[in-house]
């Protein structure tokens, strides 16, 4: 639980923190480089052996069970909180694997992409995150090429804060994530992080191996009203495995 309300409290705390300038960032002396110097409860970002991003390479073959995901469409809450824009999900929406269910929190996006795959970067990555009823953390991880637009990112772009501020719900709007997905679910799996301070560890990663198109235009509609590029870069695998 304790994981849980640090989550929870971490996107709330980085919309009051993108009206005062914010305490990171993703450049310079609040960057990526220095987050685990910025705050005691950022120490992870530094000193963490589980940390993501990552580049996933070397995948290692396993009988990995199928996934279940079950997203309804929720009212369109939309958040600009300084560091990306996200979609607050209502309860309802869940991820199974391997028989634990997760409940659907929120999505958000990241360009470009913050994994790589075998040493390739994508235009945008998109975070379906998940917590159980223990406050245990998953991400699907959606990665996106250049090309067609996604017809689920465009309908949360005719809405996006192009500025940090407080939720946003557009009345008569919803929204599903099951429109960020790629038609086959097949994964990579890692144990890592979140990729925004404090870092904590523990998150149960899955990347969806087929990548879906979006845009130039919406990838440049994001680094629009993030002013810039909102990706942290990968980070060592050390002694972890990826398995596919």
């Amino acid at each position: 639980m304790k994981r849980f309300l640090m989550f929870c409290g971490l996107f709330l705390l980085t919309a009051s923190m993108a009206f005062a300038g914010g305490h990171w960032s993703y450049k310079g002396d609040t960057g990526p480089a220095h987050w685990g110097n910025l705050d005691k409860d950022y120490l992870m970002c530094g000193i963490g052996k589980n940390q993501s991003p990552v580049d996933l390479a070397n995948m290692v073959e396993a009988q990995l069970t199928p996934i279940t995901m079950n997203y309804k469409a929720t009212p369109m809450k939309v958040l600009n909180n300084g560091h990306t824009i996200e979609v607050v999900y209502e309860p309802g929406s869940t991820l199974t694997i391997d028989g634990h269910t997760y409940a659907l929190k929120q999505f958000h996006f990241h360009s470009p992409s913050e994994n790589n795959i075998n040493g390739k970067s994508y235009l945008m990555e998109a975070h379906l995150v998940h917590a159980d009823s223990q406050g245990n953390l998953a991400v699907v991880a959606v990665l996106y090429k250049k090309g067609e637009p996604n017809k689920t990112i465009e309908s949360v772009w005719k809405h996006m804060p192009m500025n940090p501020g407080p939720e946003q719900e557009v009345k008569g709007a919803s929204v599903s994530a099951a429109g960020l997905l790629p038609a086959s679910h097949d994964y990579y799996r890692f144990n890592g992080s979140l990729t925004t301070p404090p870092c904590s560890e523990g998150v149960v990663w899955i990347v969806m191996k087929e990548t879906p198109t979006v845009s130039q235009e919406q990838a440049d509609k994001l680094l629009k009203a993030m002013k810039g590029p909102n990706n942290r870069p990968v980070q060592p695998l050390n002694a972890r495995m990826v398995l596919k």
